[in-house]
């Protein structure tokens, strides 16, 4: 145990903040749990409901420090991608019989885009042209040296 008292009350408030984000994670596991059980019973309505509820939890505890934000955005990411696949399967069995071919058939063509014609940049050119300065190799003193070396 801690005897000084910042250190104490270090302990008390830690003990307080584990217990809230603890109740936080569990209801946040029980919603979800709600979510998906209504998912299996393909309840849309009740599955939406539950959805929308976990979502707020986990914003909730991301605003508070008690999840990670990358935790909760693939948690909410992972119910996002199990309610759409109930969605779609309920507008699937919702949809209209198929078409006949001769219906299709007497349908109108697409009307197709026409290809974009890029335009050509015309190219600037320069009107005075920069004079070019003539190359010339300074000679160093010990190349110099060298040359008055060999001329004697």
């Amino acid at each position: 145990m801690p005897r000084i008292k910042s250190a104490i009350k270090r302990v008390k408030t830690s003990e307080k903040s584990h217990l809230r984000n603890i109740s936080c994670k569990s209801k946040i596991k029980s919603s979800a749990k709600k979510f998906n059980l209504a998912l299996s019973e393909n309840n849309q309505e009740e599955s939406i409901k539950y959805f929308k509820d976990t979502v707020s939890m986990l914003d909730k505890s991301v605003n508070k420090g008690i999840l990670p934000k990358n935790t909760a955005s693939r948690q909410k990411s992972n119910l996002t991608k199990r309610l759409n696949t109930l969605i779609k399967s309920e507008q699937i069995k919702e949809s209209a019989p198929a078409v006949p071919k001769e219906v299709l058939e007497t349908q109108e063509e697409p009307v197709t885009k026409k290809p974009v014609v890029s335009k050509k940049k015309t190219d600037t050119k320069k009107t005075v042209k920069a004079k070019e300065k003539p190359v010339v190799k300074k000679a160093t003193k010990a190349a110099k040296k060298i040359e008055t070396k060999k001329e004697k």
